[in-house]
């Protein structure tokens, strides 16, 4: 995967990632460009009991590649066992450090309530749902997510929970939808687009990819995110073969704040 001088490389084992990392680095060379030593770095996913026979350790040249268990990609944390808990905590991060940069006007008194939702409608919740799209979110997930947004809520409005304001009351007062429906929108928006591209993209080739011969680990199944979108369209009583009607789909899935 190539974004500007982000490079991913993936192999099914670690001989083939040394061998490929050897060829890219070759190539970059004899271009005048190099690959950053402290920057590269390689994960090996443990998605299933599957594991890799190669004991040795990923080179390039006479380096030691560092081992990790996650890593940063376009603004997305990507854990070697699948979850999303990383990312999910990252994003949450990412939305205080928004409503903190912007504190001087969400808990300024003299601002209009419904100003300050729109300020952070704006500002702060993108930053916390991006990427959203594509989580199998678990209710931990959307609960923690929840949980941040009603505090920042709150003291947008002069509120702590002493007061015993319902969480709908101070919803309505900034006209913020809960972001449990913005992110099952956000999951819906992005089906449909997948579903509306052609069989042979890429996108689509990822999306139909066989695990029936994947040897799951001990436990319960990981949740994936074709579940999640089947609950979603199970709650909104949605068929997927609506996806074709672009206008009438956006319609259906939009989740419109209080007024």
């Amino acid at each position: 995967m190539l974004f500007a001088d982000d490079i991913v490389l993936i192999e099914k084992t670690k001989e083939g990632a040394k061998a490929k990392l050897e060829l890219w680095r070759n190539a970059l060379e004899s271009k005048g460009l190099h690959l950053s030593r402290s920057k590269t770095e390689y994960m090996e996913c443990t998605f299933s009991q599957e594991r890799n026979t190669y004991i040795g350790d990923v080179t390039m040249g006479d380096q030691i590649v560092k081992k990790s268990e996650r890593f940063r990609y376009l603004g997305s944390i990507i854990q070697n066992d699948g979850e999303i808990d990383n990312d999910v905590i990252s994003r949450i991060q990412a939305g205080w450090v928004k409503w903190r940069n912007a504190s001087g006007v969400l808990c300024d008194r003299k601002i209009p309530s419904k100003i300050k939702g729109k300020f952070y409608k704006t500002v702060v919740r993108p930053a916390m749902i991006y990427g959203a799209e594509c989580w199998p979110a678990k209710k931990k997930h959307t609960n923690k997510i929840n949980v941040a947004e009603m505090r920042m809520l709150r003291w947008m409005c002069g509120y702590t929970r002493k007061d015993r304001m319902r969480n709908e009351y101070i919803r309505k007062k900034v006209g913020v939808a809960p972001i449990e429906d913005k992110l099952r929108e956000s999951r819906l928006r992005w089906f449909g687009h997948l579903n509306r591209r052609p069989i042979e993209a890429p996108v689509r080739k990822i999306e139909l990819l066989d695990f029936a011969l994947v040897q799951r680990g001990r436990g319960r199944p990981k949740k994936t995110w074709q579940e999640t979108i089947r609950s979603d369209l199970s709650y909104l009583k949605l068929d997927k073969n609506l996806v074709t009607d672009r206008a009438q789909w956006k319609q259906r899935i939009h989740v419109a704040d209080p007024t």
